[in-house]
């Protein structure tokens, strides 16, 4: 396991799927810091973090998400899913996001079992 899959599996054994629990701030003071100092190949651990933002976020949290997206690199950009950040400025107005949160956690779920 490289050190960005480590890094992402940390984290989500640390926070696990309880969302009312995962401090916000903190999950935004960690995408902030990976902005500004990106790490070559870190795309998933940072895809993790914008996951949870979406989770437990709301719309004013969508310029985060988009600035990790767009802001970083290709790599990076083409981890963080665009739906997340549509989602939350919708309102989800499509009516989604409870699923694109089971999906969230579904794929992620293995990194408990390891």
């Amino acid at each position: 396991m490289d050190d960005n899959e480590e890094r992402a599996k940390n984290i989500i054994q640390r926070y696990r799927f309880d969302f009312d629990k995962i401090p916000k701030q903190e999950i935004v003071e960690l995408i902030q810091k990976e902005i500004e100092n990106y790490h070559e190949g870190s795309s998933e651990y940072i895809r993790v973090l914008c996951g949870y933002l979406y989770c437990i976020g709301n719309a004013s949290d969508a310029e985060l998400i988009k600035r990790a997206k767009y802001g970083i690199n290709f790599d990076v950009g083409c981890m963080i899913d665009g739906e997340w950040i549509e989602s939350l400025l919708s309102n989800d107005a499509d009516g989604q996001r409870n699923a694109i949160i089971k999906y969230f956690i579904e794929y992620y779920c293995s990194y408990l079992d390891e």
